[in-house]
């Protein structure tokens, strides 16, 4: 069995003064990706931020790390229309107009630690239904239980496109459902069928719940994005090592890593550039 490898080497919250190996800037984003490529991931969740380090979605910074990352490596970019609490709803949509071969679909509003995650059901309905026009697949996180009823609603008005669902269970948001092994079973049991799907475990749940989901079925990420630290008390130098233990994990479970043709046949990715 095959499993896909995704890279979060950034994300939206930490800076380079929780772990001074963070990659920013589009360069460092895309020196990351590659080497997290070469050791065994197919698809990149990105995030950028501006010249002061603050989550943006300005898309001539987006289109720069894109571009850097094609240039060094063949992986499957998904861009993070999350981006960040302060960024409008409008300005992070207009992120799938680069026509990444996939991209974020939050359901739902929600707390997000101490801010507000806004997601308004007119605006995420009118997100899919672009990114539908526009052949770029969904990746759809689920921080709560009733945000997968919320996603198959969209799937049921026709605006999630063709081939398998694509979820990421968040677990460990505050905000969100707590990382307990209990909640991850009780998402999965949930999916529906023929789905595909990872865990995001936020912080020091994170290689506990990754290899459950590994060992459940699931996909999985690892990056500096979802947890700062290689070991307890230990940062992690980079994304490189998180990824190679995630690898490791699934190697020590007799899994095999798929590359990007194969990750585009799993999730039946439409072609690119269409």
């Amino acid at each position: 069995m095959s499993v896909v490898i995704t890279v979060a080497p950034t994300g939206p919250i930490a800076t380079k003064a929780d772990n001074p190996h963070l990659p920013t800037r589009p360069e460092e984003i895309a020196d990351a990706v590659a080497a997290a490529y070469q050791a065994g991931a197919a698809v990149a969740h990105i995030h950028v931020r501006d010249a002061e380090g603050r989550p943006t979605a300005d898309l001539s910074i987006a289109r720069r790390a894109m571009e850097l990352i094609a240039e060094r490596c063949p992986i499957l970019i998904q861009l993070s229309t999350g981006v960040g609490l302060s960024v409008p709803f409008e300005e992070r949509a207009a992120l799938v107009e680069l026509r990444p071969r996939m991209a974020t679909l939050n359901p739902c509003s929600m707390s997000f630690g101490t801010g507000e995650f806004r997601n308004p059901p007119v605006e995420v309905r009118r997100l899919a239904a672009r990114m539908k026009d526009l052949g770029v697949k969904p990746e759809l996180e689920i921080y709560d239980t009733g945000h997968l009823d919320a996603c198959l609603r969209l799937r049921d008005e026709g605006l999630l496109g063709h081939g398998p669902l694509q979820f990421s269970l968040v677990l460990g948001v505050a905000g969100g459902m707590a990382a307990t092994p209990e909640n991850l079973i009780t998402m999965v049991r949930r999916l529906p069928e023929g789905a595909v799907w990872q865990v995001i475990a936020i912080g020091r749940a994170n290689l506990r719940l990754t290899a459950m989901g590994l060992a459940l079925g699931g996909n999985a990420r690892a990056g500096l994005e979802d947890t700062l630290y290689l070991r307890k008390g230990e940062l992690s130098p980079g994304n490189l090592p998180l990824v190679r233990r995630t690898v490791q994990l699934a190697r020590d479970l007799d899994l095999t890593t798929a590359g990007v043709e194969e990750t585009e046949k799993l999730l039946q990715l439409p072609l690119a550039g269409n």
